[in-house]
Order: structure tokens, then C-alpha cells, then sequence
């Protein structure tokens, strides 16, 4: 196979920029690893975390941004330098806490016994999840959402292997028709009753 000079000139000098970026992520006052350190590439959708102890290795290239963020910690922004030599570089990154000062709450009691009774019996309270949970799954929300949701693929897959085995079992002759079965009788005048065929 021939490779141009050109082309394998640019293939090496894309192979020289890869660079292994690996090290540790630290804080700054007591130089404890910290865990969960979001290292992203600025720019691109490439990125890695921290584990447990601040470890962490990406493949990033000569010249790109390195951000650290954390949600407890000032972000940090590391370049990667251009005259870098070989394909490793390694790094300890400090992190110095991100204090954040929340507004001031004053909490007040209720001037008399009598409006704090009055409040409690007056106030909403938010549903919890399993009232939520028993609301969306209601029998009437049930039968909304199977008319208007489209199946899913698993549904549709068993869908068409149904109508496939159907017509295996019954090759060659016509299939029996349900107008003379109670059980499918008493199944539509349920359905009538419920509803099911009126037009929304």
C-alpha cells in the first residue's frame, strides 16, 4: 500500500500532538485528593472525572484548554503547552474551596396560637411521591396514554411476530372468528361501557 510523504508527514505530526494527560486533584490546604472533579477539554464534548482518591488520565492534544470544575471548589483552567515534548504530562492540580453565602432568612413565630391554627389547617400541602405516583397511574390516565403514545420497538417487534405466527398457525385456512366467542363479546360490551370507541 502507498502512502504519500505528505500524508504520512501529517499523520506524524498528528500522532506528535496526542498528548496523555493523567495526575491528581488536590486541595489546597491540606492536599487531600478530591473525588468527582468534572476535567473537561474547553470546546469539545470530551471529559473524565476524578475517582475516589483525585486520580485521573485523558487523552487531550498540545495546545487544548483543561478545565477542573467541582461543585465545592473554584473551577480551574490548565493549557496544555505547544512545545510540549514526548506524549505524557503528568500534573498536580490544587482546588481552593468556593465558600458561597446564602441570603439572609429571619424566622418568625405566629403572633397568637389562634392564626398559627389557623394557618396550619389552611396550608397546602404538596403531594408526596407515592400520591403523585397513584395519580399518573390512574386507570383514565392509563387509557389516555395507550390511545396517544406510538408503541416502542419492543412492542412493535412483538406486534408484527404475533401477526407472523398467527399466519404459521393457521396456513392454508381461514382463521377463526371471534363474532361467535362470549369471552370477546363480553370484552367489547366492557369496552363500549367504558368509552373506549367514542370519537375524541
Amino acid at each position: 500500500m502507498f502512502i504519500s510523504n505528505s500524508a504520512r508527514a501529517q499523520f506524524e505530526t498528528s500522532r506528535d500532538s496526542v498528548v496523555q494527560l493523567y495526575g491528581i486533584v488536590m486541595t489546597a490546604d491540606s492536599l487531600v485528593g478530591i473525588p468527582a472533579v468534572s476535567i473537561t477539554v474547553k470546546g469539545q464534548n470530551r471529559g473524565t472525572i476524578t475517582n475516589a482518591s483525585g486520580v485521573f488520565s485523558i487523552v487531550v492534544l498540545k495546545g487544548d484548554e483543561v478545565e477542573f470544575t467541582h461543585v465545592t471548589y473554584k473551577p480551574k483552567s490548565v493549557t496544555i503547552p505547544r512545545n510540549l515534548e514526548g506524549n505524557q504530562y503528568s500534573m498536580v492540580q490544587l482546588m481552593v474551596i468556593d465558600t458561597v453565602y446564602l441570603p439572609v432568612t429571619i424566622i418568625r413565630a405566629r403572633p397568637t396560637p389562634e392564626q398559627f391554627a389557623r394557618d396550619f389547617v389552611n396550608v397546602k400541602v404538596p403531594d408526596d411521591d407515592i400520591e403523585i405516583a397513584r395519580r399518573n397511574t390512574s386507570a383514565a390516565n392509563r387509557r389516555v396514554w395507550m390511545r396517544t403514545i406510538p408503541v416502542d420497538g419492543s412492542e412493535a417487534t412483538k406486534f408484527q411476530f404475533n401477526k407472523i405466527a398467527n399466519r404459521a398457525v393457521y396456513q392454508g385456512q381461514i382463521p377463526p372468528m371471534n363474532i361467535f366467542n362470549p369471552a370477546a363479546w363480553g370484552q367489547f360490551i366492557e369496552a363500549w361501557k367504558r368509552g373506549d370507541f367514542k370519537n375524541k
